[in-house]
């Protein structure tokens, strides 16, 4: 079961991202304040959760939470600054957006850097332990899906719609054959992307 918080007495954000290993597109994060005593039954992280469940759930969590923003970095921040620092970046830009001030963070993950005084505490696989972060994790993923999602229809050879960005066969195979595209993060080289579906 989730726990509502980890500070009862603060007003608490928790905070994720979405799209951190992934070969296209932005890493985006989002930042949720949830009232005391909400209820979103079918809450989770949303790793563990289909599509359609997400999507009702963005529906709730952005009616019912007492704020929620959304941050991104994109493909081009990613490159210049490497993934790490642009997850970290894109949920201070959620934070800075949130229409109420947090008293406290709750990160998902092991990494954070201070953002504007407000204390903090991270905690591994946070989504799958605390509320507020696991709502910020379906924020992150639903609102990157339907950014993705504009992009298969803009490049439909690549098939974003089904891998999301991800670093699939199918996904790996439409570079090869079309190229890279400017959503694509060119970290990686064709040859070391190929060596993962050998």
């Amino acid at each position: 079961m989730l726990k509502s918080y980890l500070h009862k007495e603060l007003i608490e954000a928790g905070c994720d991202e979405a799209g951190r290993g992934c070969l296209a597109g932005p890493v985006y994060a989002a930042a949720v304040i949830l009232p005391k005593g909400v209820r979103l039954p079918l809450l989770d992280d949303s790793k563990k959760l289909n599509e359609a469940t997400r999507d009702k759930l963005r529906i709730q969590i952005e009616k019912k939470a007492v704020a929620w923003a959304v941050g991104i970095c994109t493909e081009r921040e990613i490159e210049e600054f490497n993934i790490l620092n642009c997850s970290i970046t894109a949920m201070q830009r959620a934070v800075q957006q949130l229409g109420v001030r947090p008293q406290h963070l709750l990160v998902d993950g092991n990494r954070f850097k201070p953002y504007d005084l407000i204390p903090f505490t991270t905690v591994i696989k946070g989504d799958g332990k605390y509320r507020n972060i696991a709502a910020a994790s379906i924020l992150a993923k639903t609102h990157r899906d339907e950014y993705m999602k504009r992009l298969a229809r803009e490049y439909p050879a690549y098939g974003f719609e089904k891998h999301k960005g991800y670093g699939t066969a199918q996904h790996v195979r439409a570079i090869d054959e079309f190229g890279y595209l400017d959503c694509h993060r060119k970290t990686f080289t064709l040859k070391e992307l190929q060596k993962l579906h050998l």
